[in-house]
């Protein structure tokens, strides 16, 4: 016996050697994508000059940019709807629901290899899969029959004990896991939960918990697959796709985490991080503005099913705006068919669509100063919409709770737990998912006057001289480096366009500097410890790239992000002495002399002049030699044309 993510990633593991550290590539079975980057992704593939893929399922996704407030979405989603035509790609239309909870439902299979260009794509390990998010460039070249390629992960078993009292959930649980480990502690590591807590919980509840495993950096997360599982399956009709994955044993794990569900209690994570986690107690009576129940963190039937009895023959409070977002069309035609939605609309609430909407700023922003409460699982600053917002997480009982009282408030006050029976059947209709042509060769592909083709990236040069041109701090986010939102997101497609937004919160005149320094060596990032976390949106690499940068030095970086970074050649270098980053300056110019050749060579220590301030330093790099390949070619796309090309 072994770990769960062992036996999957050694039955799929094509290069490499299962190593801790070192990287190894892995056949991938499925890919996921999602609109916002999901266009990209497919002007990427389509690159390649493939006839179709070669997976053995993909599926693309429209939940993000489905506001349509004027012709940008609407063109990218009648693009991805021929794509997926063309190249022998399911297609879920708009209002078909979140691609996470979509997947969970219809398509996830215990033993089966995920990767999704959206960073909570390890939902899917609730099932029992290795599911991992990437970067849509990584998720187009698994399309084509590449690999997918990580380090060696670390593999913690989280030991789960006792079962839930009555009030707390699922989203108290990862909150519990945050809150002792932080949006660091899962960089490098994959967390596999076990133990007899784990036959408790129902596969709703333990995708809430992969779902936000994203949040502490890890690689994925993932259950094993039992009866809990089976009888999700026989609900959705696809008894056939069990299979039987027994749990690992304390030996397995390079590390055990102990939790006690029956000890939890109701937790809330505090502005403006997933990390930043207290007893709900510390912040009760603080007044509530909003409340926003949904996202693929909780926006499952079970979910709304216990906010439908909760909210049951009462009034949400006067000052309160509630907006409610089923996760899928499935959730929302039961929620319709058993009288749970007149309860909540009765209570109040407003109902959105089935997609992702609030949680990536895509309407129902905050008022000015706002709290708002929300069952999300990110609340970066700006995040909602709203710069000036105050974002809490917390579960789908802690946020009715809110809605009720009109303030932070334990969800234990609320009286009664409700008995929340799940439908003996579900009406299953897969009728928004489109299959595929039966004739590719007569499909055109559809582009609006907002799909721009892709730029070429030029290989590396022996030598860069470049400006500094933003310092920041630690945790930088990608929201941070390029915000999403109603104003952005429509630019997904147009990388000149979308690139105007980088850095935009923090120095709106980064774009600017950057383009001025383009052609006179383009310019580097300095940054500090855990670069790049969030989301997996890998325009966060290829704006920066299209501005010039050539280069960004940190204490360290964000997995997704790292991996994108290196897919657009863009070179990411740690400070060996940590006290360097205190000296650097905006607008110093920074000499790397035979760089290339340094890489070429695996030099691991690389010397950097300040010629402003007449010193040098040393930085470092983690890169496999696959990776510096990728660099020095000018991207993962020259890269993988290039080894077409070789093959004989």
């Amino acid at each position: 016996m072994t770990s769960i993510a062992k036996r999957i990633l050694i039955d799929h593991l094509i290069e490499g050697e299962f190593k801790i550290g070192e990287e190894i590539g892995i056949k991938i079975d499925n890919t996921l994508t999602q609109d916002a980057t999901g266009t990209m992704a497919y002007l990427q593939f389509e690159a390649l000059d493939l006839e179709k893929v070669k997976t053995e399922l993909s599926i693309s996704f429209v939940d993000h940019n489905t506001l349509q407030t004027d012709s940008r979405n609407a063109d990218d989603h009648r693009y991805l709807a021929s794509v997926a035509a063309k190249y022998g790609i399911k297609f879920s239309k708009p209002g078909n629901g979140i691609c996470h909870q979509v997947f969970l439902e219809r398509f996830a299979r215990p033993g089966k290899t995920l990767i999704g260009s959206d960073s909570h794509t390890p939902t899917a390990g609730a099932m029992g899969m290795i599911a991992i998010g990437a970067g849509g460039l990584d998720v187009a070249v698994a399309m084509g029959g590449g690999l997918f390629y990580l380090k060696t992960p670390k593999i913690i078993g989280i030991r789960l004990t006792g079962s839930l009292p009555q009030f707390i959930s699922a989203k108290d649980v990862i909150l519990e896991l945050l809150r002792r480990i932080d949006v660091k502690g899962g960089v490098g590591k994959i967390l596999e939960y076990f133990g007899p807590g784990v036959k408790t919980l129902s596969v709703p509840e333990r995708a809430t918990i992969t779902n936000m495993g994203a949040e502490t950096g890890a690689t994925t997360s993932i259950f094993p697959s039992d009866e809990r599982t089976k009888d999700f399956l026989h609900l959705q009709q696809r008894d056939e796709h069990f299979v039987e994955i027994p749990e690992g044993t304390e030996n397995d794990y390079d590390e055990i985490i102990e939790i006690n569900l029956s000890d939890l209690i109701p937790l809330v994570a505090k502005p403006h991080s997933p990390g930043n986690v207290v007893p709900i107690s510390e912040v009760e009576g603080i007044k509530v503005d909003q409340v926003a129940i949904g996202s693929c963190t909780n926006s499952s039937l079970k979910d709304m099913l216990t906010v439908a009895a909760l909210l049951k023959e009462k009034r949400i409070h006067k000052e309160v705006s509630l907006g409610i977002s089923p996760g899928s069309k499935q959730v929302l035609y039961h929620l319709d068919n058993s009288g749970a939605l007149s309860d909540i609309i009765s209570a109040g609430a407003r109902i959105f669509e089935s997609a992702c909407g609030p949680c990536i700023g895509m309407g129902f922003a905050p008022n000015t100063d706002a709290v708002s409460i929300r069952t999300f699982n990110r609340n970066f600053p700006g995040r909602s919409g709203t710069e000036s917002a105050n974002v809490y997480l917390v579960s789908p009982e802690s946020a009715v709770a809110a809605a009720l009282y009109g303030e932070i408030t334990d969800p234990r006050k609320l009286g009664n737990y409700p008995n929340i029976e799940m439908p003996p059947a579900l009406k299953i209709d897969d009728s928004m998912i489109i299959e595929p042509a039966e004739d590719p060769k007569s499909v055109e592909i559809t582009r609006g006057p907002n799909i721009i083709p892709l730029s070429e990236i030029q290989p590396l040069s022996e030598n860069l001289i470049t400006k500094v041109l933003i310092k920041v701090n630690d945790n930088i986010t990608t929201d941070h480096i390029l915000p999403a939102g109603v104003k952005i997101l429509p630019f997904r497609s147009n990388l000149p366009k979308i690139s105007e937004f980088v850095f935009n919160q923090i120095d709106s005149t980064f774009p600017t500097r950057s383009l001025d320094v383009k052609d006179e060596g383009g310019g580097v990032i300095i940054g500090g410890e855990n670069y790049g976390q969030g989301s997996s949106r890998e325009h966060a690499a290829m704006a920066p790239m299209y501005l010039g940068i050539k280069a960004i030095i940190n204490k360290s970086f964000a997995r997704i992000h790292r991996d994108n970074l290196i897919n657009f050649g863009i070179i990411p270098l740690k400070f060996v002495n940590k006290n360097d980053y205190d000296r650097l300056l905006d607008n110093d110019i920074l000499e790397f002399k035979e760089i290339k050749t340094a890489l070429i060579n695996n030099d691991k220590e690389i010397n950097v002049k300040n010629r402003t301030q007449d010193y040098e330093f040393n930085v470092t790099h983690d890169l496999t030699e696959r990776e510096r390949e990728i660099i020095i070619a000018g991207g993962k796309l020259n890269y993988t044309k290039q080894i077409r090309l070789a093959k004989p």
